[in-house]
């Protein structure tokens, strides 16, 4: 028996899996992994695999980082973490500084929790509580947009539109309004993604002129909707969105929880669209993907709503016994000062061309509907049928052929359903993404027969 063998035996005695159908690890091999460099992971058996998913999207500046090691231990021997509640301290208050400092204008206080779940449950609740202030209380609901993500926690959950998570806790949710979206997959035969954006926006303008009234807030995740298959549109929707929110006296929230720090080519999405949301929530890149953080940022304007006598009972009591750890809060530290030590968006962009040229062949693939890009994130859709769109039958699984096939060449691809992707950290070089593009496309060749 081998150690990895050894390890899986263990693990699947007592550990549950996220996202998995555990079952599948009767003949799907667990991976044990003893260590992470750069852009590598490597079991216990010596086997390298590039991690071309950045570790469900957080890792940002590799494994192991050097840098970002030292900050955590520095802090390591000062504070590992003290109640946020009538204390502070000093990491917290500088990465509150910085993020103020790089986020879009008029965002100027930072709220802070544990996992991007939990910064969209903050900015529903805190909008929700902004108008009650106000005195506004038919103000109770909320707009998504098809095809969405927040996260796995009821109030985000609700306001995803992924049927996959959300079909089965449905009688536990609440009812947003769910607006037909921009993806500019959907596009007419020479429309462009902007038209596509300023044409689905009358959707979203109906309903605004109809729930205003009722409507807390709008929740989008900006230019790519991840977890949604990697479905991206145009920044004009953004743009379009924010006067209409304003229009309408409805809040915008962010959801940057994926799309921040750098990987839509700008250090923030919103700025493609030259916005400022009401609220922005932030995590998975915020610490490099050390360690869990998340915040949510938002104006004076919200904070004033809520800065009264106590006896008022207009304070916002949601709390985390985590919030704002110290540790954690180093890590985003170091994260940051790698930003500003290095032109990271100039070289981003860098590798995103070559990542573009490399994928680009694939757009004559048989079975290839659609390649797709923004800034760092790209992706490759499979379908049936390539001349009206037919999708593969989920139940076939063939992104998992992917996935198997890339561990055996020492490659992370994990695919969503039909969806091939390419996430990976920015130290990745360009022999690594040619390679993995190579290793991508072999997979499609056996998961559609076409090799």
């Amino acid at each position: 028996m081998t150690r990895n063998d050894e390890l899986t035996r263990r693990d699947l005695s007592v550990v549950w899996h996220p996202c998995t159908q555990m079952k599948d690890h009767e003949r799907l091999p667990m991976i044990p992994i003893r260590r992470g460099e750069g852009v590598w992971l490597e079991d216990f058996d010596g086997n390298r695999y590039i991690d071309a998913v950045s570790s469900w999207w957080v890792n940002l500046f590799g494994h192991a980082n050097p840098h970002i090691n030292q900050v955590i231990r520095d802090q390591l021997d000062q504070l590992e973490h003290v109640i946020l509640a009538g204390f502070t301290h000093e990491p917290v208050i500088r990465l509150s500084e910085k993020l103020v400092n790089i986020t879009p204008p008029g965002l100027s206080r930072c709220f802070y929790a544990d996992n991007g779940s939990s910064a969209v449950e903050v900015a529903l609740k805190m909008s929700f509580h902004y108008w009650l202030n106000r005195g506004q209380r038919k103000k109770t609901r909320f707009m998504c947009l098809s095809n969405s993500y927040h996260g796995e926690t009821l109030g985000a959950l609700a306001v995803g539109d992924v049927a996959l998570y959300k079909e089965t806790y449905k009688p536990l949710l609440m009812q947003p309004i769910t607006i037909e979206g921009p993806d500019c997959y959907h596009r007419e035969p020479g429309e462009s993604c902007e038209q596509v954006a300023e044409r689905q926006f009358r959707h979203m303008e109906q309903a605004l002129a109809e729930h205003a009234h009722e409507t807390c807030a709008v929740i989008v995740e900006p230019l790519v909707q991840c977890a949604g298959s990697m479905r991206m549109y145009h920044p004009r929707y953004l743009t379009l969105l924010r006067e209409a929110c304003d229009r309408h006296g409805v809040h915008l929230i962010a959801d940057e929880i994926a799309v921040g720090f750098g990987r839509t080519g700008t250090m923030f999405a919103c700025e493609q669209a030259g916005i400022s949301p009401d609220f922005m929530c932030l995590s998975k890149g915020l610490t490099g993907g050390y360690l869990p953080l998340s915040a949510v940022l938002t104006t004076e304007e919200v904070y004033q709503a809520f800065y009264d006598e106590y006896d008022k009972l207009s304070a916002f009591l949601h709390s985390h016994s985590y919030t704002g750890n110290a540790l954690a809060c180093a890590a985003a530290l170091g994260t940051l000062d790698l930003f500003e030590r290095e032109d990271v968006i100039g070289n981003n962009r860098r590798l995103a061309a070559v990542m573009a040229e490399a994928l680009a062949p694939f757009k004559d693939h048989p079975h290839v509907a659609d390649v797709r890009q923004t800034g760092m994130i790209a992706a490759v859709e499979m379908v049936k049928d390539k001349a009206v769109r037919t999708p593969y039958p989920w139940q076939e699984r063939r992104g998992l052929k992917i996935y198997q096939h890339a561990l055996s060449r020492g490659a992370l691809l994990r695919p969503l359903g039909n969806v091939s992707y390419l996430m990976p950290p920015y130290v990745i070089t360009e022999e690594q993404i040619r390679f993995l593009v190579q290793v991508m496309g072999e997979g499609i060749d056996l998961a559609t027969g076409a090799g």
